[in-house]
């Protein structure tokens, strides 16, 4: 049974019980309360029982939890006033990622693995919009081609408007305008930064779930300082990661501690100018998902950034300060003192606002899952360094990562964008027909590639725990894999947000 994650002192102890962490959680306050410091302490306490955790460094200021912290008065203050006689400054195994490749292992997902609806919410597209983007998909799908990057839907797209009367009796109406609607919205994502994105090697989620030499989980942290500033591109990541986590993990039901636990920072921009189904759908998500040990903690400034349907799944809380000068602040505070456990020694709602940096409400479940009652407490200083390293710091961990070289170098091989521009050199009218061979040839190829590949390293690693070489290799075979399996059958494989839908919209 692995040991509760002290979290607070009030005065006595408030600790998060692993068995329970999966049912989900919220970190809440004002800027400048100290949730970020809340959200340290969490991770690091999860990495000390071998849980990985996967987080989003949007102020760019958590890189310091792979090195021992120092000892400045505060701290020493701090951990004085709560009697802590073990604390122990450390650092923790970390990993970083970043979608533009600058301050982390690359982050890719090809477009077919993200899949029509989540990428037309990533574009912002109407219904109707919406409808000729699965068309796209679906006569690539029938056609066996590869949509791995933007230039691929971008062709996709060109050609399903140039051969729009010969596909509308099969699937449909397309108009100019949608699909120019569509291609408008693929430039902008560009701009954002969507030609790093999406290609290959893809991102292989399992990497996530990595425990180091001491059985420590090892923090995954994504530099998102950069990528908040295309709200829409980071949102939407995050909820194609939820997916294909859902989607690959078995059922593993109720489990001694999470497999992987997932902090989502500014965690309103998930739900921002969401549609209603879509709303739905992550709270479906974030209820099942559960099941598979996969915990997910919300951490932003005013608890009605979440929706109440979601709002009710989060078990276990971390109230900070809140400021109550607006309405809408005073609804808030009401809102969040609601949520808890009533105590009848606390005012709630009153101490919400009173709250002094590093101070906060909390309630975790018990053993039995039930809410305990809210209490005031003292959140434990973290053991890592509070605050970024230096770059040259985060090199030298990027380059001691078992992912190292994996992900770092593009590949570009033949997908939808190069078959259909040769078929236009070749004047060829039609998709189909005596190609399917030639297609049918490149997807055993890379099948026995795999293969080969696998029996390779799988002997290797039989003789020493070699980390994850041969790297661009093995990245290339794998997701070569993974999208042949999307070509053959991507109605299984596309994500959990299209199967839960129902699969595809109403051809139009």
């Amino acid at each position: 049974m692995a040991e509760p994650i002290l979290v607070a002192k009030s005065p006595d102890d408030l600790e998060l019980l692993p068995k329970m962490a999966n049912r989900h959680g919220l970190v809440a306050g004002a800027t400048g309360t100290g949730k970020t410091v809340t959200l340290q302490r969490l991770a690091e306490g999860f990495s000390r029982i071998g849980v990985p955790v996967f987080l989003a460094d949007v102020k760019g200021d958590l890189s310091g939890i792979c090195k021992p912290g120092t000892p400045s008065t505060p701290i020493a203050n701090r951990i004085a006033e709560l009697e802590i006689n073990d604390f122990e400054f450390c650092g923790f195994p970390v990993t970083f990622w970043d979608v533009f490749g600058e301050r982390g292992h690359p982050v890719r997902a090809t477009i077919s693995e993200m899949g029509p609806l989540l990428l037309g919410r990533l574009l912002n597209l109407n219904d109707t919009q919406a409808g000729v983007l699965q068309i796209a998909f679906k006569v690539a799908d029938d056609n066996g081609l590869l949509l791995l990057d933007l230039k691929d839907l971008k062709a996709m797209l060109q050609y399903v408007g140039d051969h729009a009367k010969d596909l509308k009796t099969e699937y449909g109406n397309m108009s100019p305008a949608s699909i120019g609607a569509i291609q408008r919205g693929l430039l902008v994502l560009a701009e954002q930064g969507g030609e790093h994105f999406f290609g290959e090697p893809a991102l292989d989620l399992m990497d996530f779930i990595q425990n180091d030499a001491k059985g420590r989980g090892v923090i995954n942290v994504l530099a998102a300082d950069k990528l908040l500033l295309s709200p829409q591109l980071y949102a939407t990541f995050l909820l194609w990661m939820l997916a294909e986590l859902f989607e690959k993990l078995p059922e593993v039901g109720d489990v001694d501690k999470p497999k992987l636990v997932f902090f989502f920072d500014e965690a309103h921009l998930l739900f921002s100018d969401a549609p209603k189904s879509l709303l739905e759908k992550i709270e479906q998500v974030v209820r099942l998902i559960r099941s598979k040990g996969i915990g997910v903690y919300f951490v932003t400034q005013n608890p009605l950034d979440i929706p109440d349907t979601v709002l009710a799944q989060l078990g276990n809380r971390v109230q900070h300060a809140l400021r109550a000068f607006t309405p809408r602040d005073q609804k808030a505070v009401r809102t969040a003192a609601e949520t808890f456990r009533t105590n009848p020694n606390l005012n709630t709602a009153s101490v919400i606002t009173q709250l002094g940096v590093g101070e906060a409400l909390i309630s975790f479940l018990d053993s039995k899952g039930t809410p305990a009652m809210v209490q005031l407490g003292r959140v434990v200083p973290p053991s890592g360094q509070i605050g970024p390293i230096t770059d040259v710091e985060r090199l030298a961990v990027m380059k001691a990562s078992v992912v190292y070289g994996t992900y770092e170098t593009m590949v570009d091989r033949e997908s939808a964008y190069e078959i259909l521009r040769g078929r236009a050199t070749n004047d060829k009218p039609a998709l189909g027909g005596t190609d399917d061979a030639a297609m049918q040839a490149k997807r055993d190829e890379f099948t026995k590639k795999q293969a080969e590949h696998d029996e390779v390293s799988s002997t290797k690693e039989s003789k020493s725990p070699a980390r994850r070489s041969d790297s661009v290799f093995y990245a290339f075979c794998k997701t070569a894999a993974r999208s042949v399996a999307t070509t053959v059958g991507h109605a299984i494989s596309r994500g959990l947000f299209d199967i839960i839908l129902g699969g595809a919209k109403k051809k139009r």
